[in-house]
């Protein structure tokens, strides 16, 4: 899966992280999901714990929207057959091979761009054809909120590319910019479930958010909304930002002027269920299995990991310390696991993601420790933030000059520093998006001698 995974894997401790980062990212795979959740035995349809009735429905109609939904859908058409009748879904990239009975438009990520909008229209357009002989099964997975952009009446494309980029560089939580996200837009928070009214609407989710609150997971688009045009206000003002368009519009919702988006009993609820297929905890099991089968005692830390990516690297290498040198929280040779959704706030104008900021900032405090420590973070889906690496792996040797790494770090550029160090972790495209995959591999120092970068 890792390019150039020879040259990472130089020791039994590098070699155990990047086992531990593959495990996680194949068990995430939509495939693999749909494996586990969906099967089809004549017309009865199962998706985890709920049996469905294709024989009370004319038609069967995937939409949905996410970098990993193309998988997802793949899956499902190969599960479902000629049972399933069409669709459109948006994704980042043509689909490779193209879908066999759905239609993929292809939008942009992570800031939405005009491919976003026109994909959101056209499944807007077949989501108002539904009836109730209808079953919509609606696959979202991460980066929904861009792909599926489709502006409410009087703000443009301009507007939402200008408030998510500044949400974005400023460091908001995915949960604050989709809140936004959600009050301005006509698919959004709930709303595509109304379009697609009176349909049966499944949801299938494959999630990339801390917490897999489908409300917040590609920003909700068929479940309910606990938040208000209130709260929008308020993530603009905490992060200063002005957008002045959004800024009216939201203001407008907030003294009743506009509709709220669909709240907990809307009719558009009705005939609706939702089912998680994979997270970031699959992922983390994975991992765990994998380092307990090399013999590794394991730890999982969090699966719930935010904040500044900086100082989550710090964290989890001030852990590793407290493993190496005193045992805690478990003895090594060990293996420490979290997953989740850190961010980076831009003061700088170098390249890098969270993953990459992550892992420079664990590898600045890794210095001082002894040979035997790697940590490695990775995006599981390929792509850390803008940038064509996954994350990076790192340890006591990355860092040779501290003022040099600290500047890098300051100006934003963990990209430009560590694939300078050789430590950037490259995959492609991996089909799936669970958020953040993070290990921490501990060894007795004897067993890594002359393992430097």
């Amino acid at each position: 899966m890792f390019e150039a995974r020879e040259r990472h894997a130089r020791s039994p401790a590098h070699e155990t992280a990047l086992a531990c980062l593959e495990a996680g990212i194949e068990a995430a795979a939509p495939a693999r999901a749909v494996e586990r959740a969906v099967s089809l035995d004549g017309d009865a349809l199962r998706v985890v714990d709920a049996t469905y009735d294709l024989g009370a429905f004319d038609r069967v109609l995937v939409l949905g929207a996410g970098k990993a939904t193309a998988a997802l859908v793949r899956a499902l058409e190969a599960r479902l057959g000629d049972r399933l009748d069409g669709g459109r879904v948006v994704v980042d990239a043509p689909p490779d091979p193209p879908l066999a009975r759905v239609e993929a438009a292809v939008g942009e990520h992570p800031v939405p761009g005009a491919g976003s909008v026109a994909g959101a229209e056209r499944v807007l357009e077949l989501a108002e054809t539904c009836d109730e002989r209808t079953l919509v099964l609606a696959a979202f997975t991460g980066g929904g909120s861009a792909l599926l952009a489709a502006p409410v009446a009087g703000l443009a494309l301009s507007d939402l590319r200008a408030v998510t980029g500044a949400l974005l560089s400023a460091g908001a939580g995915v949960a604050e910019v989709n809140a936004v996200r959600k009050h301005c837009s006509a698919v959004k928070g709930g709303r595509l479930a109304g379009a697609c009214a009176p349909a049966t609407v499944v949801t299938l989710l494959v999630s990339d958010v801390v917490g897999d609150d489908p409300a917040v997971i590609a920003s909700g688009p068929t479940v309910s909304d606990p938040t208000t045009f209130a709260d929008a206000l308020a993530v603009l003002d905490r992060y200063g930002v002005e957008a002045p368009a959004v800024r009216a519009h939201l203001e407008r919702g907030r003294d009743g002027e506009v509709a709220e988006t669909p709240t907990p009993g809307a009719p558009a609820f009705d005939r609706t269920a939702t089912h998680l297929l994979a997270s970031g905890r699959t992922a983390l099991e994975a991992a765990r299995e994998t380092a307990a089968e090399r013999g590794y005692a394991t730890c999982l830390l969090s699966a719930s990991v935010e904040g500044e990516a900086r100082e989550a690297g710090r964290f989890h290498a001030a852990i590793a310390r407290e493993t190496a040198e005193r045992g805690d929280p478990v003895a090594p040779p060990a293996v420490l696991l979290s997953a989740g959704e850190c961010t980076v706030t831009v003061r700088g104008d170098g390249t890098g993601g969270p993953n990459a900021e992550f892992a420079l900032g664990a590898a600045l405090d890794l210095a001082e420790l002894p040979d035997g420590v790697v940590v490695g973070s990775a995006d599981t889906d390929g792509r850390d933030g803008s940038t064509a690496a996954a994350g990076a792996l790192v340890d006591a040797r990355t860092v040779e000059d501290l003022p040099e790494a600290r500047a890098a770090l300051a100006a934003n550029d963990s990209y430009g520093y560590l694939d300078g160090r050789g430590a950037l972790l490259r995959t492609g495209r991996t089909g799936t998006n669970v958020n953040d995959l993070r290990v921490v591999v501990v060894h007795p120092p004897a067993d890594d001698a002359g393992s430097g970068v």
